[in-house]
């Protein structure tokens, strides 16, 4: 049987929410759990917001498994990928640029994804051919379309690859090469919202080593959707891998060039 994209698309857009009640009205905590190198936390927020996804996708679509970053699950087939709070490290130092990040994905092929921004009040969604929607606080919704601005004068997001260290030579060349290039690079530090601004126009590109599919799984397909482009450091469209380039068709290239320099 064939899966309702559009349905599929209300399920993530409503789960995002949900995630983000909990984010939202949870008293933020004095500190987290270290799950790996310093600056990976988890905090009983993250497990929480997760849990209510989970209970919701799993009434609302009881067919679909589901793998989140906090309890894990399905690797392959067609499952939901949940980050229930992108920007941990942002949260407990009470810098809300977070995110919550749904995505349906068959095998590496994202084709539904939604991401809010629970302090913020933006919502994205998106469906594999139907385009992504963008719902800014107090304005009506639109459709979100990738900037038109030339490479020298974008504004590039990044984020640094913090859990793998033997990625820094890489990485760092990409990034002063990047700095040469672009007018200027921002690393708010949560990759699900830097994918979405990518998408919506506020951000021109995005390039990371490094990070899990639940953090670019959703924020890819926002970006595809609305016209730009996204593939990996070595241009396959594989980019659940982690190793991330995104932007519209030209800062994208851009990109591409300097990810193949910096080996």
């Amino acid at each position: 049987m064939a899966t309702d994209l559009e349905r599929m698309r209300a399920l993530a857009r409503a789960a995002v929410l949900v995630g983000g009640e909990v984010v939202r009205g949870s008293r933020r905590p004095a500190g987290g759990e270290a799950k790996g190198l310093p600056g990976d936390w988890v905090t009983e927020v993250d497990v929480a917001a997760e849990e209510a996804i989970r209970s919701y996708l799993g009434a609302e679509a009881p067919e679909v498994p589901i793998s989140g970053e906090e309890a894990g699950g399905a690797t392959t087939g067609l499952r939901w990928v949940v980050d229930p709070l992108d920007g941990t490290t942002n949260y407990l130092h009470g810098f809300f640029a977070v995110g919550v990040s749904v995505a349906l994905v068959q095998d590496d092929t994202p084709l539904v994804g939604a991401v809010s921004a629970p302090f913020l009040g933006d919502l994205w969604h998106a469906a594999r051919g139907a385009g992504t929607t963008w719902e800014p606080p107090g304005a009506s919704p639109r459709a979100a379309r990738i900037s038109e601005r030339p490479a020298a004068q974008a504004v590039v997001g990044t984020g640094f690859p913090f859990r793998h260290h033997e990625l820094l030579p890489r990485y760092l060349a990409a990034f002063e090469a990047a700095l040469l290039r672009f007018e200027d690079l921002r690393r708010p530090g949560a990759a699900a919202l830097d994918l979405a601004w990518v998408a919506a126009g506020v951000f021109d590109g995005f390039f990371e080593l490094g990070l899990a599919p639940w953090d670019v799984a959703a924020g890819g397909l926002l970006i595809e959707e609305a016209g730009g482009t996204v593939t990996d450091w070595d241009g396959s469209p594989a980019y659940l891998s982690g190793h991330i380039l995104a932007g519209s068709p030209p800062v994208h290239a851009e990109l591409l060039r300097i990810a193949s320099a910096a080996i």
